[in-house]
């Protein structure tokens, strides 16, 4: 993971960066080949964990990451560069694309978290990288709420910073770190009830 975090959870992104991913934006909505393939290069890892995430599942994560930029293709000539980073409209792309797949699935079931005191925030490390066991991770973060799976899957599988997951989500800063604090706590206090971290 990134190490270039600062206290208030920005990343280490410029306003050079930016203004780069702006320009390959433009010549991608030009028909330029080699800035379509960059743009997908750039964002195709963290757009397949976030599905993957979400479905369990290879091949569908597979086809639905396909399906993703595919639409994000058909539609690029009418997009226009609303200040956040081009991947926060991935992300909306991918989260309609999920939700599709469940409604035509129907088989969707949420476990809601009873709300309790706060536990003292542990590292996310210990809950998100032990790769011993990722499936049970994984299965612990399947219990979270939609928004609480929503933060954590982008701040730590998608190693984004607060900053820009409270932008793709639409969401304040305060808000997303309201919401990181009651994911890891929840995390905690499973990990706690089951006896250890994985």
């Amino acid at each position: 993971m990134s190490s270039d975090r600062s206290a208030d959870g920005s990343s280490g992104s410029t306003s050079r960066q930016r203004e780069e991913e702006a320009r390959l934006i433009q010549r991608a909505k030009q028909g330029d080949k080699q800035a379509i393939g960059e743009l997908y290069r750039r964002n195709v890892d963290v757009i397949y964990r976030y599905i993957w995430t979400r479905v369990r599942e290879t091949t569908v994560a597979e086809d639905l990451t396909g399906s993703v930029f595919l639409k994000a293709l058909e539609a690029l000539p009418t997009y226009e560069p609303s200040g956040k980073p081009f991947l926060a409209w991935l992300y909306r792309i991918a989260y309609a694309r999920i939700v599709d797949h469940w409604r035509q699935q129907e088989r969707r079931t949420e476990v809601p978290l009873l709300e309790t005191l706060p536990a003292p925030e542990p590292q996310p490390h210990e809950l998100l990288e032990a790769e011993a066991d990722w499936g049970r991770a994984m299965e612990l973060i399947a219990q979270l709420t939609d928004d609480q799976q929503d933060v954590l899957i982008l701040r730590f599988i998608g190693d984004m910073s607060l900053t820009e997951v409270a932008e793709t989500l639409g969401k304040t800063l305060g808000a997303t770190k309201a919401l990181q604090h009651r994911a890891l706590a929840a995390l905690a206090r499973m990990l706690e009830r089951q006896g250890g971290p994985p």
